[in-house]
């Protein structure tokens, strides 16, 4: 993974507890080593063990700060709040809270039952919500907090072949400008990342064939593929004190395609 020294330093971001959600792959891999880098207090939860220790030790053998690995079934909501409850115990209250978790498993319109639906539904936003819910009473007496949720154009475009992903994608833009409002007296911001066709493992093991690559770099203005690091130097900035009057934004990174 590429990331380079001459990158901003936020030292705002120094020594501040961050939780991320699904970050052992993709893009929230990038973006858990881009908080280590800025020697934050990283901890993430994913379901992912082996990805997870692979990546941890990658980042200590950098020199930088080890992040703290939680196996963790966001779906679980008692459990994932729990596991919220015994990181602010660890480390305090959480300063920054980046949902990144999700899955954009293809899927027709007539093959979704309505227990796929509920299972989509729970990893693509339900989840989001509850981990939101789980550190606002944290970042209310820290006077501060800056959560980033993780949406996608996907329901811009629109995207087909995945409508209850859409349609999660598009109810994150609506719950990041209501908590906006709810949280700002409390001086804690929320924003919403929207990113592209994003070259990660996944995406490129399983939905990246030519004729998609071709399609992708036609519609972008930018024409080469997108890294996850990329995404990550966005949520690095909209984390730090640096981005202090922004909230209640969806911050498009796609290339131009929208």
């Amino acid at each position: 993974m590429l990331i380079r020294d001459s990158f901003a330093r936020y030292p705002s971001l120094s020594g501040r507890v961050v939780l991320i959600t699904g970050g052992a792959s993709g893009i929230g891999e990038a973006v858990v080593e881009a908080f280590a880098r800025q020697n934050a207090k990283v901890v993430f939860f994913d379901v992912k063990k082996d990805a997870a220790e692979v990546l941890i030790r990658r980042i200590s053998e950098m020199g930088h700060p080890a992040p703290v690995f939680m196996e963790c079934d966001l779906t679980d909501t008692v459990a994932s709040q729990a596991a919220v409850s015994h990181v602010m115990d660890a480390l305090g209250n959480i300063d920054i809270l980046v949902n990144n978790a999700g899955n954009d498993t293809r899927h027709s319109i007539e093959e979704v039952t309505p227990e796929l639906w509920d299972q989509l539904i729970a990893v693509n936003v339900k989840q989001q919500f509850f981990m939101c819910q789980s550190v606002v009473q944290g970042m209310r007496k820290l006077g501060r907090g800056s959560i980033i949720n993780l949406s996608s154009i996907a329901w811009a475009i629109p995207s087909t072949n995945v409508p209850v992903y859409v349609t999660a994608k598009a109810a994150i833009v609506g719950m990041t400008r209501t908590l906006a409002h709810e949280l700002g007296p409390h001086n804690i911001r929320v924003n919403c990342v929207m990113p592209g066709c994003i070259w990660t493992d996944r995406q490129r093991q399983l939905w990246f064939t030519d004729a998609y690559k071709a399609q992708m770099l036609e519609r972008q203005a930018l024409k080469r593929l997108l890294q996850p690091h990329e995404i990550a130097n966005l949520i690095l900035f909209l984390a730090a004190d640096d981005s202090s009057a922004i909230t209640n934004q969806c911050h498009v990174a796609d290339g131009g395609w929208t």
